[in-house]
């Protein structure tokens, strides 16, 4: 069978198509993720809830980042402890009734909104660690970014859900109802259930289980993800590497301390990448959008809630759409780094553009229809958001997932799960305060960092794109070229010896007397099959 690099696009699609189907079912934690991101801003925002919940002109403000910002506090120990908690969608439906049954400031009030999203953010987090490790590790070199890159599609259809419910509600549900806060919380429910049916099916990756010596069982998956037989040299090769790079690992690093995970030679760089691309990411300004969406189109001029939460919905559909083209045409063409830059790049320019704007034509909060300047402000905030999706969105996921060995993979995606819940709830419970006490200059600060910060590490990353995950050793300097060389031969030879084993071993049990009478695990010979079998 021809391997994956000459296959043509139409057929690696389908030869891929498990990969995809398998990956998007173990991404539907992610919707949920993206929903309950989104979701809080427009609750908050809502005159009638804040009524029933003590939200005053006092604290409306610090009331507001505290529902909106204890997800991430959830989040950030979802992710210490994902090996617990990832795809346990019993996790999203308690902290769903929870915030669901809340009623007023005086029955089952915000402490059951708060428990109810930690809980949440247990389940976000742990999702948002393990699931590029897991896609990561199922998919081919030649489609991973875009299979990881999935993860950013997920989120982005939840927040688009999240924003859309929010705007339905505002303006189908009587103003003075209880189904204002009930029904958003509660719609979460339905993606956890159809997680849990559909990871069921879900197999587990190959890596793990070469990893724990279940090599022929390995091998046997990897068959089933690549729809191709034992002896396909794709499969021999990517068994051989990833038996390589363990036999390496192990020898290497027997006895692996703490220090030496972090610290170790061609480490601790790929540690201090993850720290740094999640911090940029977070303080990119996109957050200030997804969690006060509503609040922050006031600001600019779209007086009113459901102007406010229309605009916001708009916004959710960009980012859906500029997401979907990334991942699908994007991120396996252009490749990490330039893709990182130029989104980076392009999201400065936009923000610095919307802090001008606002500084020199500030909006009228008293008129009725969004001015020039203000329609001008939301389309330049459009304009980022097509930038944030074209890379910031979902490169950071992307290459955190690919750069880490085996050995320290479970460290690498824990520790940029933690940088990206504890950064994002920094910003999630202080974004609201800044950007009511600097006005425009909150745009232009994340514009700074954009370019100053996000542009110029993309410029200095190494290029991960095509490269295989056992590779990424060699890029950072863990061990030489010709020494990986020879420890694939190595192994390729000894892959192959144990294929050889094997099919003699089944060729020898299919003449035994009997062998064929199995029809619940085999399907029964064919006339000149049974015919043989009998004479022998």
């Amino acid at each position: 069978m021809e391997g994956q690099s000459g296959i043509p696009t139409k057929r690696r699609l389908i030869r891929d198509i498990r990969v995809y189907a398998v990956a998007s079912s173990a991404f539907l934690g992610l919707i949920l993720d993206g929903y309950d991101t989104g979701i809080a801003g427009g609750v908050v925002s809502n005159a009638w809830f804040q009524t029933q919940f003590g939200l005053t002109a006092s604290n409306a403000n610090d009331l507001s980042s505290n529902v909106v910002s204890v997800l991430q506090a959830g989040a950030f120990f979802g992710s210490l402890i994902s090996g617990f908690t990832a795809g346990n969608s019993l996790v999203f439906i308690v902290g769903a009734i929870l915030a669901t049954i809340a009623k007023d400031q005086y029955t089952r009030g915000l402490a059951y909104i708060y428990a109810g999203r930690v809980i949440c953010g247990l389940g976000v987090g742990a999702m948002s660690s393990i699931g590029p490790l897991y896609a990561a590790e199922i998919a081919p070199k030649a489609i991973r970014g875009r299979v990881v890159g999935l993860f950013m599609v997920n989120v982005a259809t939840g927040v688009l859900l999240s924003y859309w419910v929010n705007y339905g509600v505002a303006i189908h549900s009587p103003p003075d109802s209880a189904a204002i806060w009930q029904i958003p919380f509660g719609v979460q429910i339905l993606p956890a259930g159809l997680m849990f049916v559909t990871l069921l099916f879900c197999k587990e990756s190959p890596r793990y289980l070469a990893i724990k010596g279940r090599t022929q069982e390995a091998i046997e998956v990897l068959c089933w993800y690549r729809r191709a037989e034992r002896h396909d040299e794709e499969v021999k090769g990517e068994i051989a590497e990833i038996e390589a790079t363990i036999l390496e690992e192990r020898e290497a690093r027997a006895g692996l301390k703490w220090t030496e995970a972090f610290f170790g030679k061609g480490n601790w760089p790929r540690f201090l990448i993850t720290f740094l691309i999640m911090l940029f990411q977070q303080f990119s300004g996109q957050n200030l959008v997804n969690y006060y969406g509503p609040q922050l189109f006031k600001s600019i001029g779209y007086v009113g809630q459901t102007p406010a939460l229309l605009a916001t919905g708009v916004y959710g559909v960009v980012k859906l759409v500029a997401s979907f083209i990334f991942v699908w045409w994007v991120v396996d063409k252009f490749g990490r780094r330039w893709s990182l830059f130029c989104s980076a790049l392009g999201m400065g320019v936009c923000f610095i553009i919307v802090g001008a704007l606002f500084l020199t034509h500030p909006p009228d909060p008293n008129a009725l229809t969004p001015s020039g300047a203000s329609r001008a402000m939301a389309g330049m905030i459009y304009i980022y958001c097509f930038s944030y999706a074209m890379g910031t969105g979902a490169l950071p996921f992307v290459y955190c997932s690919e750069i880490f060995s085996n050995r320290v993979r479970h460290l690498g995606l824990g520790w940029a799960g933690m940088n990206q819940w504890i950064w994002n709830f920094v910003i999630s419970r202080t974004a609201l305060n800044i950007e009511t006490g600097l006005g425009g200059k909150t745009f232009i600060c994340f514009g700074i960092i954009d370019i100053f910060g996000l542009a110029v590490l993309a410029y200095f990353l190494p290029e991960t794109k095509g490269r295989t995950l056992e590779e990424m050793d060699v890029i950072f300097g863990s061990i030489k070229a010709e020494d990986r060389k020879a420890d694939i031969d190595r192994a390729e030879i000894e892959i192959a010896a144990d294929i050889k084993a094997t099919d003699i071993e089944m060729a020898h049990k299919a003449h035994q007397p009997g062998f064929a009478l199995a029809p619940a695990v085999s399907p029964a010979p064919v006339k000149e099959e049974a015919d043989h079998i009998e004479q022998s």
